[in-house]
């Protein structure tokens, strides 16, 4: 059987958790990729030996270098310098822009019709930053975030009211950080809308507990930040990108007038399918929830243009 390729850059917590799930679940072909020698291979090969415990039909590869990758469908960007305690995503902006500048130009040269899709934080600067240099139209360039914040509420929603994950609908829009906007009017319960079922003070908590949650594993780690979650979400996204089945999924994509927004790469809910973004709904929003959406932004924009791109 033939699979499709997928390059993950990155083989770290993120990327090789990521690469993990790929071939264990007949995705794709994985390409592992690391500049530190041996690294890659090493996890690459451990991944092969457990297909001969489960079975699964892709191969896993590791290298340095981009030569293997050529071809790739998909290349996920992982690498960078992940969050330490203390440390806000803003403050990652300098040392993984270098980062993500080298991994861009590389991987289009070997793979110039993959999709972009990038991990690396501050996530919506270095998606942005991933268009600007790849050349590419922006349908093939997005990062993941939403889909991991929209996950982390409906975790905490149900954890407040004890309903099934199943049942629970959550959406998160906006920068992945602390300004990200959760939106409890549009997340539901077995298809009630919150409101019905918490008062407002714990909607807010659970609000709260979202907006800070990646925040609240990397204090309990005490070194590194979340990987199982992140590498799941962007496994969603490239599953349905490689299904040929569309799914809408919150996703960090360039905003071109919808919500008022131009210009941001900020995550919203994005039909994905071949060749990446194939549409945008737009959302009903409330004044209020829209004031909110644009205040994010315009903080993405703000430390975007700190990165000098523009002008």
């Amino acid at each position: 059987m033939t699979y499709p390729k997928v390059t993950v850059v990155g083989a770290g917590n993120v990327g090789a958790t990521a690469a993990f799930i790929l071939a264990t679940t007949g995705v794709a072909d994985v390409v592992l990729v690391d500049v530190a020698e041996g690294l890659p291979q090493g996890k690459a090969l451990d991944i092969m030996h457990a297909r001969s415990v489960d079975r699964f039909g892709p191969n896993v590869t590791g290298a340095n270098d981009y030569a293997a990758t050529s071809g790739s469908d998909v290349v996920v960007i992982t690498a960078g310098l992940p969050r330490r305690p203390g440390m806000t995503r803003d403050e990652l902006l300098a040392i993984n822009a270098g980062i993500v500048r080298s991994v861009v130009e590389a991987a289009v040269a070997a793979s110039p019709d993959a999709v972009l899709v990038c991990v690396t934080n501050p996530l919506d600067a270095m998606t942005h930053l991933a268009w600007d240099l790849s050349g590419l139209p922006s349908a093939r360039v997005l990062g993941m975030g939403g889909v991991l914040d929209s996950a982390r509420f409906a975790y905490f929603i149900a954890a407040e009211t004890g309903a099934a994950i199943a049942d629970i609908d959550a959406l998160v829009v906006g920068a992945h950080g602390d300004a990200m906007v959760p939106l409890p009017r549009l997340s539901t319960v077995a298809g009630r809308p919150l409101a019905d079922l918490l008062p407002p003070d714990r909607i807010e908590a659970v609000v709260e507990r979202t907006v800070f949650g990646g925040a609240e594993v990397v204090a309990l780690l005490k070194t590194g930040s979340a990987y199982y979650a992140p590498a799941t979400s962007v496994v969603s996204m490239v599953r349905a990108m490689l299904s040929g089945t569309p799914a809408v999924m919150p996703s960090c994509v360039l905003l071109e007038g919808q919500y008022g927004i131009k210009d941001v790469y900020m995550s919203v809910p994005a039909l994905l399918g071949r060749g990446g973004v194939v549409g945008i709904p737009e959302l009903a929003l409330t004044a209020s929830e829209l004031e909110s959406v644009q205040r994010s932004a315009a903080g993405i924009d703000e430390a975007y243009a700190a990165l000098g791109a523009r002008g």
